[in-house]
């Protein structure tokens, strides 16, 4: 029996070979490639690279939640390398996509919303208040002393504060489900949140970033509403009408958002590129200390206001994490998709990328109070 043993474990080949080896060999031919300045290959190899890595990721259960990011770090890298390729098609302009894609997954989340399946924590407003009180505050002032600091040209300065100035994300219920938190009150504040978009993102853009660039504010709050309320209102009438007689759309809907919010985020990095290099690393860094502080501050006031930990994860989640679809087809109708659009073409994959690691970091350390509501409407989740 212990030869058979040993046969079975040496003629293995699984075992032999280190999960992630393809990955890391691509990103040593990516490197080469830079150094020597290969050109014409050196964007496939990168994006071979994060292709590779979802490959590798999606073998792990406790690591399939970080998948999502590197698809979006995929096509990213083809939009940066080979921009020419997703500006047109034809005569037609591809940023013509980005407001029907919105509409698209504002639709979407109308038709998930169930007015029975938020009743409960309806009953809890304090809990729903503080959350959408803490997004509309922490993001858009931090945004602000941000844009401040790195002193940044005005329209790129204009982007950093319009992705604060936006309603919270949807992939927040996602990261709330992973996170183990309170899944029925993110739903809830994404919901609240991105209900008065309408109105609190143009005015805060207009207090905020007023003197950075032309603020129209009357256009604003009609470019939200029907990019934002309008779809959503169709969704939630829709989900009346159907009374699940379609289920095949609500399959869909979830990938036709996934697939909507890359798309968003590359046409933007097609069209900014020449700025990105410009403000590249900078961009990132503010990006990245605007998304962390969300995090932090949401989680810390939380704990202040004494919620506990299950709420306190959720209102770090969403506090931290921003309707960056949104932020981008807004820039796009104030015309500085390029410029404006910036801060949310990169916030989305920075967004993505920490919000996977903080709600696995979460997941394996049980909130230890009550019953866990994150399992409560899980089929529900959108994970985009």
């Amino acid at each position: 029996m212990k030869a058979s043993r040993e046969v079975k474990v040496s003629t293995n080949p699984g075992r032999a070979i280190h999960p992630f080896i393809v990955p890391m060999l691509l990103i040593i031919c990516y490197l080469v490639a830079v150094f020597i300045k290969a050109g014409t290959f050196t964007g496939w190899l990168l994006t071979l690279f994060f292709l590779s890595v979802y490959n590798e990721l999606r073998k792990f259960p406790s690591l399939k939640g970080y998948s999502f990011s590197t698809i979006i770090l995929a096509a990213v890298s083809l939009a940066f390398y080979y921009p020419q390729h997703f500006i047109a098609a034809g005569q037609f302009r591809l940023s013509g996509l980005i407001i029907p894609l919105l509409q698209l997954i504002m639709f979407g989340m109308g038709c998930e919303l169930n007015p029975a399946d938020l009743a409960a924590v309806m009953k809890r407003p304090k809990a729903i208040i503080t959350g959408v009180v803490c997004h509309y505050s922490i993001m858009p002032l931090v945004g602000y002393l941000l844009a401040t600091v790195f002193g940044f040209r005005a329209d790129i300065a204009a982007g950093i504060i319009l992705v604060g100035c936006c309603p919270s994300g949807l992939a927040s219920n996602v990261m709330a489900y992973l996170a183990r938190a309170n899944l029925a009150l993110s739903v809830a504040v994404t919901t609240v949140s991105t209900l008065l978009a309408p109105l609190f993102t143009p005015l805060l853009m207009h207090f905020l970033a007023g003197r950075l660039v032309t603020i129209r504010l009357s256009d604003l709050i009609w470019d939200t509403t029907k990019v934002v309320l309008l779809p959503v209102i169709a969704g939630l009438l829709f989900h009346s009408l159907a009374k699940g007689r379609v289920r095949w759309i609500e399959r869909i809907l979830p990938l036709l958002s996934m697939a909507g919010i890359t798309l968003i985020i590359v046409l933007i990095t097609a069209a900014g590129k020449e700025h990105l290099v410009q403000v590249g690393w900078l961009l990132l860094l503010a990006v990245i200390l605007h998304n962390v502080t969300g995090y932090a501050l949401g989680y810390g006031f939380s704990r202040l206001l004494r919620f506990n930990e299950q709420d306190s994860r959720t209102i770090s989640l969403e506090v931290g994490m921003q309707n960056s679809g949104l932020a981008s087809g807004i820039a796009l109708l104030m015309g500085g998709m390029a410029t404006i659009g910036l801060a949310p073409a990169v916030f989305g994959p920075v967004m993505n990328v920490s919000g996977s690691a903080l709600a696995n970091w979460w997941h394996n350390r049980s909130p230890g109070n009550g019953k866990n509501t994150a399992m409560r409407s899980a089929k529900k989740i959108r994970p985009v």
